[in-house]
């Protein structure tokens, strides 16, 4: 039977949807009973209609596979190596390497499976010597390696260069010289994320961080880079899907302004902003929602957050259970039988639309004013930041933002003092630098310590 179901009924306009739903609400104001208003200042109706879209997004670059990730930190080679190669048996398709200082590189990665596993790294330092050697060496294993250098990042995050600004930036051209189609760039949007930047912020910084890449190497005739972007998803399930939906067309737009390659590769973790050591269990459902986002959204590749990673060494129980949680959805939800379920959502759709625009307009702002180096220089993006966390902070303090088990639903016979192995919250170093740092807090933190205190 071959007859269309729908012939029978008068398409519903937006403004129709409205007047029923207005006087449904038999008199109350509309906007004060279902409009609600992010920390972005987008106003979020209850109702998203095909006249709210004037055409569907072709969002660049959208992957059609995602790739399961698990962090390793290599503090000892044997064990980083024993780790990782374990991690690859149960189901991960990436490792992501974390490291302080230069390790022994045949150690770390003998009889590692390359042809099944991409690398990354998150180096805390710049040694020319030994990325060469590290490029060298996987080259000749033929391996797919995104090296995520980011001198912005690290000075955006502690403070100062990794030597210095003329120094940083040689190393890096040499490195780009020799290595011209490696992926040795990344711009680490995580940094503004955990530091309560809002949604429109990350990508208007990321973009801006991304342009002084760009810019900087079109004046050396090397502007066709290879860039990584790092991201943090908070808990704003559909915000966060449009948000790295928004984070591909800025980017493809600025891209194409420098004959670059308009296709990007993202790097998606939870946040850590959110979680918390109290009712630590909760952190498994903000994970997972976030862990979605990331999917949905389109990240190439999804690195989970261990539930106690805030209070715990890491250990094999949580990240077995972080990596279990991608897993599921991948094998049991079949989040990787659809490369574009976000499609045809009006909703997403308008907030991709809203968050691109306005992130746009704050970037050009973020140029007229001499561009992301400038702006960290004078403080502007510290402030700015610090605006957005004040906001969320106060939502948080007075109930509007909720955390189950940390300012609604306490359980209050909760014990944690015994079982800190990690300092949970901000660390004050005290030490000369260039700029002020973006500094990470959670906004539970305050909270906790009082909960501590009286244990």
């Amino acid at each position: 039977m071959n007859k269309n179901l729908f012939k029978d009924f008068q398409p519903v306009s937006a403004k129709q949807w409205k007047q029923k739903i207005q006087m449904d609400l038999k008199g109350a104001d509309y906007n004060d009973t279902l409009v609600w208003q992010s920390l972005e200042g987008i106003h979020v109706r209850p109702t998203y209609h095909a006249d709210d879209v004037e055409k569907a997004t072709n969002i660049p670059g959208r992957p059609t596979h995602w790739n399961i990730a698990q962090h390793v930190f290599i503090d000892n080679e044997g064990i980083a190596n024993s780790l990782a190669i374990n991690s690859i048996e149960r189901g991960a398709e990436a490792i992501v390497y974390a490291a302080e200082t230069s390790f022994d590189i045949d150690k770390t990665f003998a009889n590692f499976p390359f042809e099944k596993a991409i690398i990354y790294f998150e180096l805390q330092f710049l040694d020319k010597a030994f990325l060469l050697n590290l490029i060298s060496f996987f080259t000749e294993k033929k391996a797919s390696v995104y090296y995520n250098i980011d001198l912005l990042g690290n000075l955006a995050k502690t403070g100062n260069w990794f030597y210095n600004l003329k120094k940083d930036h040689e190393i890096l051209d040499s490195l780009l010289q020799k290595n011209p189609k490696k992926s040795l760039l990344s711009v680490d949007t995580s940094v503004y994320q955990n530091a309560g930047a809002n949604i429109v912020q990350q990508l208007a910084y990321a973009l801006a961080h991304a342009n002084e890449y760009l810019n900087h190497f079109s004046t050396s005739g090397k502007a066709n880079l290879n860039i990584n972007f790092k991201i943090s998803t908070g808990s704003n399930y559909f915000f966060e899907i449009a948000k790295i939906r928004a984070l591909r067309l800025l980017y493809a737009s600025l891209a194409s302004e420098y004959n670059s390659s308009e296709t990007c590769h993202i790097y998606a973790t939870p946040s850590k902003r959110n979680k918390t050591i109290y009712d630590y269990n909760i952190n498994m459902l903000r994970t997972t929602t976030e862990t979605m986002s990331a999917v949905l959204g389109g990240a190439d590749t999804v690195c989970n957050l261990p539930y106690d990673a805030l209070y715990h060494k890491s250990n094999e129980f949580g990240e077995r259970i972080s990596r279990n949680q991608l897993l599921i959805l991948k094998n049991e939800s079949y989040f990787d039988a659809v490369s574009n379920p976000a499609d045809g959502s009006y909703y997403i759709e308008t907030l991709t639309q809203q968050l691109a625009e306005q992130a746009l307009d704050v970037f050009k702002s973020i140029e007229k004013g001499g561009g992301l180096l400038v702006q960290l220089k004078d403080g502007t993006i510290q402030n700015k930041i610090k605006e957005s966390a004040t906001k969320e902070q106060e939502w948080f303090d007075t109930g509007t933002l909720v955390l189950v088990g940390t300012n609604k639903q306490p359980n209050t016979e909760d014990r944690m003092k015994n079982d800190l192995e990690l300092y949970p919250f901000l660390k004050t170093n005290k030490r000369k630098t260039l700029i002020i740092p973006i500094i990470s807090k959670r906004l539970a933190e305050k909270i906790e310590q009082e909960r501590l205190s009286h244990e």
